[in-house]
């Protein structure tokens, strides 16, 4: 069980409920347009049918009616009978009510005492979808090791699962994304070095969350605009992502679209490109975000080595020995500078003077020094563009052109030996 069930005491499951003088006082005590659901809940519960009762406790749930009686519901009418119940919609539907409490510590109470009755053991993916939430509160009311105890312990079992619903995994990589989101909020305070580890993991966990959502149905606008907003400060300012074309083709994207953000859309383009003029033109838009002024030097060394790995993508496989002055013009960089880019970009670095913390694994080579030239065998696997596509099948199309020039030249040899 995890540390959250652990530290709650067991609590008496409460007196057994006279379902039919409760209905009847519920009937009397509520609008006329959520009788008809009390008589079903009378009906239904009498007869023993768990799944229908269920599906029509949902219903009332969502009614705009119910909100004020949605937890007096729960927690003694549904409470009745929440063993007969799926553990993962009974997880889901206390999750549902539990909105409903604006007490911060009536809210974390009553996720706690859920999280005990719905065990590991009973059900494992409730068990991680409720930890995921309760993770979620604690992070909302400041409670920051609390909440990654429980994401810890959320991971633990979801890594060992094989097949969960998707609101089970984006309960989880939500709160995963968040946490980092807050944590590089307090760290960008204290200092950017620290602010940078947290970006990363930061994209990673969003877009594995935005992976398990319906964009329409299950997040406002202003959530999505607020998602692509920061997955794009993250993947400008994260030491680690050099390839954005995963982002790149996400509608989430979209919602920044005429908005005083959509400036952001285009400079993640521009980056994604390798693009140092554009990157130039719209630099002056930085002061709008202020985060992205504090950390230009980074930015123009990370759109440097973005235009280094597009020049030698866009090359062919045997065009990939570049001259330190032709790097030093496609990167805009000082040509004395040059070598420390690409061992900063290197798979391996080899320099004393760069670290292999330094080494970023963009690429694999090697530098002649003497005759000043770089020689690149790899370069990081990516998730294209469009347009990067479109450049390969140009390649492709021209390999197949030269292929065919091959085989018109020995067509004739080949003939003759016959």
């Amino acid at each position: 069980m995890s540390s959250s069930a652990q530290s709650t005491s067991e609590r008496p499951k409460p007196p057994k409920l006279n379902v039919e003088e409760y209905l009847t006082t519920a009937v009397s005590a509520t609008p006329a347009d959520l009788h008809p659901y009390f008589e079903a809940f009378q009906d239904l519960h009498s007869r023993k049918l768990w799944h229908q009762l269920t599906q029509k406790v949902d219903e009332f749930f969502d009614h705009p009616l119910a909100k004020p009686y949605r937890v007096d519901v729960y927690t003694r009418f549904v409470r009745d009978f929440e063993e007969r119940l799926n553990p993962l919609r009974l997880a889901e539907m206390g999750i549902k009510i539990s909105r409903d409490i604006d007490n911060p510590a009536q809210h974390l109470e009553f996720l706690t005492d859920l999280l005990s009755r719905v065990t590991r053991e009973k059900s494992p993916d409730a068990h991680v979808l409720l930890l995921s939430t309760l993770a979620h509160a604690k992070l909302l009311f400041g409670d920051l090791d609390g909440s990654k105890t429980d994401i810890d312990a959320a991971w633990k079992i979801l890594d060992n699962l094989d097949a969960v619903e998707n609101s089970v995994n984006g309960a989880y990589y939500r709160v995963a994304a968040d946490y980092y989101k807050v944590r590089w909020r307090t760290h960008t305070r204290a200092g950017p070095r620290r602010a940078k580890a947290e970006y990363a993991p930061y994209y990673r966990n969003s877009l594995l969350y935005l992976a398990c959502v319906d964009l329409e149905k299950d997040m406002s606008q202003e959530e999505r605009l607020l998602r692509a907003h920061d997955l794009a400060l993250s993947a400008f300012l994260a030491e680690t992502i050099y390839n954005f074309g995963e982002l790149l083709m996400h509608p989430i994207l979209d919602s920044l679209d005429g908005t005083p953000h959509e400036w952001i859309k285009k400079l993640l383009f521009t980056f994604n490109e390798g693009n140092i003029g554009k990157f130039e033109a719209q630099s002056p838009l930085f002061g709008q975000e202020p985060i992205l002024m504090s950390n230009y030097p980074f930015l123009r060394q990370k759109i440097c080595l973005m235009a280094l790995i597009e020049s030698v993508f866009a090359r062919g496989a045997y065009d990939r020995t570049m001259s330190f002055q032709t790097i030093s013009e496609e990167t805009k960089l000082p040509l004395d500078e040059v070598e420390h880019l690409i061992m900063k970009a290197l798979r391996h670095a080899s320099s004393p003077l760069i670290g292999d913390g330094c080494s970023l694994k963009l690429i694999r080579g090697s530098i002649d020094q003497v005759d000043q030239k770089a020689v690149i065998s790899w370069v990081q696997p990516r998730v294209l563009s469009r347009g990067q596509i479109g450049k390969l099948a140009e390649r492709l199309e021209a390999w197949n052109r030269k292929l065919d020039g091959v085989a018109e030249r020995i067509a004739p040899e080949l003939l003759v030996s016959s």
